[in-house]
């Protein structure tokens, strides 16, 4: 149990349905949805719809997303992959030869064909009850009416907002400066779209106007991008990945997300016994980091589109977790060996909802770096984002950039079970932060007992690009110690990612939602 007397917040119990989201508001839209008759599917739309207007910096309908869901009456859990592909146009030996060695994370080649609006309507068609237009009606209302700026969403805006460029500036932009707290954002040309899809389902996003003002603007801007990449966006459903954890299974959504890399991370920490540590103490902060460098250097090696990826059951094995662990010393940090690394970026949403017949959607929904690519359409203000900024340009690599493919994905959404059943939908964004977040809050549960809420409040630290971020809650000692060790030691600009999590009792029959108190959101319930 908590200490009364400091600040922080306890976890939300209910008995009929739970929504957590990163803001007030979409977790109001979704449980409004939920009890006017609709269910975790419905619910979950309308609030990541919304989000794209609540936190527009971090997400959006120009975006990807991915889903895990647990329908009701069964503990079997399927799996929804709504990322985009690059356009057929795309070619890494193209841009090798103009002498690129990266694509840039504000450049065109950076955009790829966005998928949640094709992943939201087929969420809807096989699981929704209400249907797509209720749904999306919130976010229409709000996007027009607009959306006042939440704190942690103005803290983010001016860092994100210098990354705008052309229309996206007098869209994103007010007289050329970030919105701050209090302000309202609308975003009236996006309602309008929203309207079309509403009424048309996926051709109103992919065909038409909507889909020429895309096209036409990313053409301008110098994209290879045409009609056809759009109208060819599809979604894929498939079954979740997992592994175990002191008897608990850890599900995550397979490649093109960086599931796996959560997976082999806690394989590795299951050879030392971290219960035994202090959870705010320098020996367990050193295991999760060298861990971490071992597993995203893993990550970057095999994960990749799907059809690309050829190593995933080598990534996940048992065999290959103990001899990662075997390269780690307690005693001593180790070089960042990953060959690539990236910023952990405050951006991405995360959602979960679990309604009364114990539906269970766990969404993660994003346009990858602060506002995306920083381009936008022109007539109706869509934000592309920069998820082809995850290939690779390595030739022959299983990641290369080519048309067509999907890149490596860093958002990953998480469901942990026992016992044959889901327990409890979660998920930590943060870019390149999520899997060693989820491995954290898994172990925050598993190894020392504590509460979703406790879990995610608990302090976070990251290893990325030969430095290791502590966040402010460690001890002075555990920094001072993780410095004598060899850790370059920082304290992050910012804090850690956000989280979002429902725990499933099922023998009590009440749900406990927690909402991370880095972000604007909370749990709400009835």
């Amino acid at each position: 149990m908590r200490d009364f007397q400091r600040p922080g917040r306890s976890p939300v119990f209910a008995t009929n349905a739970i929504a957590a989201t990163s803001h007030p508001l979409a977790t109001k839209v979704a449980l409004d949805i939920l009890q006017s008759g609709g269910n975790a599917a419905d619910a979950a739309i309308a609030g990541a719809v919304l989000l794209g207007f609540a936190e527009p910096q971090s997400c959006g309908i120009g975006g990807d997303c991915f889903v895990l869901v647990k329908p009701a009456g069964t503990e079997e859990v399927v799996a929804l992959n709504g990322s985009g592909r690059a356009p057929a146009g795309l070619a890494a030996a193209d841009l090798r030869a103009r002498g690129m060695a990266t694509i840039g994370t504000e450049s065109i080649e950076s955009v790829t064909v966005p998928g949640a609006i094709d992943a939201f309507c087929a969420l809807s068609d096989r699981y929704g009850r209400l249907g797509l237009a209720a749904a999306l009606a919130p976010a229409i209302r709000y996007a027009d009416e607009g959306i006042p700026v939440a704190p942690r969403v103005a803290f983010d805006w001016p860092e994100s907002g210098a990354r705008l460029s052309g229309a996206a500036r007098g869209f994103y932009l007010r007289d050329g400066r970030p919105l701050a707290t209090g302000e309202i954002f609308r975003a009236p040309g996006q309602a309008e779209v929203l309207r079309r899809i509403a009424r048309e389902g996926r051709d109103g996003f992919y065909a038409g106007e909507v889909a020429e003002d895309m096209v036409l603007s990313l053409n301008a801007a110098g994209g290879t991008h045409r009609l056809d990449d759009f109208a060819a966006t599809t979604c894929t459903w498939g079954e979740p990945i997992s592994g175990r954890y002191r008897d608990h299974d850890l599900l995550e959504h397979p490649p093109n997300g960086q599931g796996a890399t959560a997976i082999l991370l806690l394989k590795i920490l299951a050879h030392f016994d971290i219960a035994a540590l202090d959870p705010l103490g320098p020996e367990r902060a050193h295991l999760e980091a060298e861990a971490a460098k071992l597993a995203y250097d893993a990550r970057d090696r095999f994960i990749a589109d799907p059809a690309h990826t050829s190593r995933l059951s080598h990534m996940l094995s048992d065999e290959t977790a103990a001899r990662l662990a075997a390269l780690i010393d307690p005693r001593r940090a180790m070089a960042q060996v990953a060959r690539r690394t990236e910023a952990i970026h405050r951006d991405t949403v995360y959602l979960t909802v679990v309604d009364r017949d114990r539906m269970a959607v766990s969404m993660i929904y994003s346009i990858y770096w602060g506002f995306g690519s920083g381009i936008a359409s022109e007539k109706f203000g869509i934000l592309f984002q920069n998820r082809g900024a995850g290939f690779t340009l390595a030739e022959g690599h299983p990641n290369e950039a080519a048309g067509g493919k999907r890149p490596m994905h860093t958002i990953i959404p998480a469901m942990l079970g026992h016992g044959g059943k889901v327990v409890m939908p979660f998920g930590v964004m943060g870019g390149s932060l999520q899997p060693m977040g989820h491995a954290h809050v898994v172990s925050n549960l598993l190894d020392f007992g504590m509460d979703p809420q406790e879990a995610l409040d608990a302090p976070r630290s990251m290893a990325e690009g030969g430095e290791l971020k502590v966040e402010r809650g460690y001890p002075e000692a555990t920094r001072a110690r993780l410095a004598e060790i060899g850790h370059a030691v920082v304290e992050p600009d910012g804090p850690l990612g956000g989280a979002q999590a429902i725990r499933i009792d099922e023998a009590g029959g009440i749900l406990v939602g927690a909402s991370d108190p880095r972000k604007d959101g909370c749990a709400l319930g009835y």
